[in-house]
């Protein structure tokens, strides 16, 4: 591939990362510990045009963190188990899950690299839960103790669909309107907001569902975080558009 072709295969899309699960997985007579992620996830960026590259969890510093986002116009943190509660200086709750030491620290170096250079950054259910606590805020270790229910995550992979309203004047609020339905499996939520954030999404609950980049901040960098699962209705791709249209953009200026 010469030089114009490659050119022209990077307008064709732009390369948006998403991280992986890396637990153990059965699959015909194995049974082995694999990076995974379900199909729905980069089915929702190749359907609204971006180019889906997996990102495994492994051996992380700042200068492969830096590496990796050489390559990339855009960055999602996809959902899975709990952030190990050390992240913002708690002890776990009996609820919350045994911490992937690994993933975490790939996913909170990736989201550092990218922040840090304006990359476009979604955020899905623990990916918003990352992006908060990285930013030096807290979560609620289990909800039902909050809110004394158990609808945000009822079990045995079901989700609850929950109403929720954006903030005037968001981002999100822009792309999904007053209201919309999500699809929700999350035991834990945000607490404290981290710092240049702000909410953009709550339920009737109360519970804060959505955040991103304080629009008071300089520049115009796309850094949302949903608590509901996208993925999980992709007849609506309006955030796996936005992140991409975003991504696109990030794309253009930085080669131009």
């Amino acid at each position: 591939m010469n030089g114009s072709d490659f050119s022209a295969s990077r307008r064709s899309g732009p390369v948006i990362g998403m991280t992986t699960y890396l637990q153990q997985a059965q699959t015909g007579v194995w049974d082995v510990r694999a990076s995974f992620l379900p199909q729905i996830y980069f089915e929702g960026v190749t359907r609204a045009g971006g180019i889906a590259l997996l990102l495994p969890p492994q051996p992380v510093d700042r200068d492969i963190a830096d590496q990796v986002l050489d390559r990339l116009d855009g960055l999602v943190i996809t959902g899975g188990p709990d952030v190990d509660p050390a992240r913002y200086g708690q002890q776990p709750h009996p609820a919350t899950n045994e911490p992937p030491t690994e993933r975490d620290d790939w996913e909170f170096a990736l989201l550092e690299a990218a922040l840090r250079r304006g990359v476009p950054v979604l955020g899905v259910c623990r990916g918003a839960q990352v992006l908060n606590t990285a930013l030096g805020g807290t979560l609620h270790q289990h909800l039902p103790e909050v809110i004394g229910h158990t609808h945000h995550q009822k079990g045995n992979a079901v989700f609850g669909t929950s109403a929720v309203r954006t903030v005037p004047n968001t981002r999100l609020a822009e792309l999904v309107g007053a209201t919309s339905d999500a699809q929700c499996y999350h035991h834990q939520a945000i607490d404290r907001l981290g710092e240049g954030l702000v909410v953009s999404a709550r339920d009737s609950d109360g519970v804060i569902e959505a955040i991103e980049r304080d629009p008071a901040l300089p520049g115009d960098v796309f850094v949302v975080g949903v608590q509901w699962h996208p993925e999980e209705s992709l007849d609506d791709l309006r955030l796996f558009t936005a992140v991409v249209d975003a991504a696109r953009t990030y794309a253009t200026e930085r080669v131009s």
